[in-house]
């Protein structure tokens, strides 16, 4: 009697072979980040002697933490497959919502617990239209930018709202330190460690990936593809709401303005660090070294004083020459 070979003992080996070969790809990426931002902090300490002062790095810490827990929101949802452009507008709009509650007597804390379940709520009506109506991503965030954006200066009349009546103990979030660390580095490295190893280690998670990589596949293995979208839409929202309230904790105001153009920092972190515009790879890991990165590029342009007009050229370029590349080794995978 011939035996018969069962269709696991087909499959499995090319779908092993496969998830290694992406994963060694993306270790291969982090490496070769670490190793370009350890060549820039070592030329800019040539360049510029106050590139490695305590208040430079500190800054730059500060900058890249907060705008970091975006881009953890953003990495989840390029990894299923979407994307978001609102995040910047999300972002104000939190901080809208919560300043103009204080100066109508609410307690800071709860009315930073309303702005975030706004920002939720927001994430949540997106993924309603991208899962239900068959609304594409793009479009979706585009509409919801503009309207967050509408929504912040509608709300403030076009004007910075000063809060500098906040409590000590709430600013503390955003300007305080334990020790010599800022606690806006400890929220950061939380949210990062919490996502990272949910991402890497539980079987929820995981099915984003599989979502992001084939969503019909994965809905005919059983995966309600259209949920895993909804949370990760919802999930982008909600970080930046909680975004939003940090920075308004650090700067005790709120700038109806604020986050113009996050959104290309935030993709070209999340793009650099190996999350795929196609879905379905990526690491926060990664990302968050792809924002570390464009920190210490951005720090390093103001220090050598390059123009900000330059400064928005050279992002642009790295996010192209990001997506070029990702493009590249999607077609290698195919």
């Amino acid at each position: 009697m011939t035996s018969i070979a069962t269709p696991s003992a087909k499959v499995r080996p090319a779908s092993v072979g496969l998830m290694g070969g992406v994963k060694q790809l993306l270790r291969m990426r982090e490496t070769g980040l670490i190793l370009i931002i350890l060549a820039l902090f070592i030329a800019m300490s040539f360049a510029s002697p106050y590139f490695l002062t305590w208040n430079n790095l500190r800054a730059m810490a500060m900058a890249f933490a907060v705008e970091g827990i975006v881009v953890v929101g953003m990495t989840i949802l390029l990894i299923s497959g979407g994307i978001d452009l609102s995040v910047g507008s999300v972002t104000a709009l939190a901080m809208v919502i919560a300043g103009l509650l204080f100066l109508n007597g609410v307690d800071p804390w709860i009315a930073s617990g309303i702005a975030i379940a706004a920002c939720t709520a927001i994430g949540a009506g997106m993924g309603f239209f991208v899962t239900r109506v068959g609304l594409h991503h793009f479009i979706v965030s585009l509409a919801v930018m503009v309207i967050a954006r509408g929504l912040c200066l509608l709300g403030t009349g076009g004007r910075p709202l000063g809060l500098y009546t906040l409590p000590p103990e709430f600013k503390f979030i955003g300007q305080g330190s334990i020790g010599v660390i800022p606690v806006v580095i400890i929220i950061f490295v939380v949210v990062v460690v919490v996502f990272d190893f949910l991402l890497r280690r539980t079987t929820i998670f995981r099915k984003v990936f599989y979502t992001g990589s084939n969503e019909k596949a994965a809905a005919y293995s059983g995966i309600r593809t259209k949920k895993v979208v909804f949370l990760t839409t919802t999930l982008c929202s909600a970080l930046c709401g909680v975004a939003g309230i940090i920075y308004m904790a650090r700067f005790g105001s709120a700038q109806p303005t604020f986050g113009i153009g996050m959104e290309l920092n935030v993709i070209a972190a999340a793009v650099i660090g190996g999350a795929s515009l196609s879905g379905g790879s990526g690491t926060i890991f990664g990302a968050i070294l792809g924002t570390i990165l464009l920190s210490v590029v951005s720090s390093s342009l103001a220090l050598l004083d390059v123009s900000v007009y330059w400064q928005d050229i050279i992002r642009g370029s790295i996010l192209l020459t990001a997506v070029t590349i990702d493009h590249y080794l999607n077609k290698r995978r195919g």
